[in-house]
């Protein structure tokens, strides 16, 4: 008997740490969920901006759309900073891991997310950059200066190919790891037109303007992954910890009977 209501009390007191971790998780999600919302807005306007330059010329081309052979990757991983989400750390970072497994050479990482930063240091990678807590409070500037060292690296060859991992949030109880080739850029201006639209003119030259907007693009996508991330996170952690709130019920109501 003694057993059984030690057994109890110690299940009651998971039952309150999960079910605070719920409420924080709900309240949290509610703003993530808005800024993931009105981040993509943004977006869709740059995109929409960077097709109707490059389809502006029939031959258009820049360093950031330059295809090369693939020899150095930069992968950007954005996971959490804690744990008790289910799988939504474990699935992002094996994704990560898998779209190397053929290379003769790991990747080199920036890792944005405690638990990134923490798994690619365990396995012997190269890490550019490394952010972890950055999720929760992501500013402009932070994201800026991830983009700058990206197109940086890019434009001065030291890297081939760069690709943004991070989980898209589509609701509370489903999210999905995504991965995002961010440089070269390919596709840009597909189906927008014939192409030497005369309508709008670009000074000093398409290119030129095209090359000054890349970083902005990349940063606003750099973001939009950050705060996509981060809203998968909190909807994930709310779902384990209802889950394991009901699993603590269950066992208590069990051990009473």
């Amino acid at each position: 008997m003694k057993d059984i209501k030690r057994r109890i009390r110690s299940v009651g007191s998971t039952k309150q740490i999960t079910k605070a971790m719920e409420l924080v998780s709900s309240s949290k999600l509610r703003r993530a969920k808005q800024r993931a919302e009105s981040a993509r807005p943004y977006f869709e306007a740059q995109y929409t901006l960077l097709s109707e330059i490059a389809s502006s010329k029939k031959d258009f081309s820049t360093v950031y759309t330059e295809e090369r052979p693939i020899k150095r990757r930069l992968f950007i991983v954005i996971a959490g900073d804690r744990g008790l989400a289910a799988g939504y750390n474990s699935n992002i970072l094996k994704a990560a891991v898998a779209a190397h497994e053929g290379d003769a050479e790991k990747p080199e990482i920036i890792a944005i997310g405690r638990k990134s930063v923490e798994f690619f240091e365990k396995r012997g990678y190269k890490l550019v950059g490394s952010y972890p807590y950055l999720a929760e409070n992501v500013k402009t500037a932070h994201c800026a200066d991830i983009a700058r060292t990206v197109t940086d690296m890019f434009r001065n060859g030291e890297v081939d190919e760069v690709v943004l991992f991070y989980t898209a949030f589509v609701s509370a109880l489903v999210q999905n790891p995504e991965r995002i080739k961010l440089l070269p850029i390919s596709d840009i201006g597909a189906g927008t037109g014939d192409g030497d639209n005369c309508l709008i003119s670009y000074d000093p030259s398409p290119e030129a303007v095209f090359n000054r907007i890349v970083p902005k693009f990349i940063m606003s996508l750099i973001k939009c992954g950050v705060v996509e991330s981060y809203a998968s996170e909190q909807g994930a952690r709310r779902t384990a910890m209802e889950s394991a709130t009901d699993n603590d019920e269950q066992m208590i109501a069990d051990l009473y009977l």
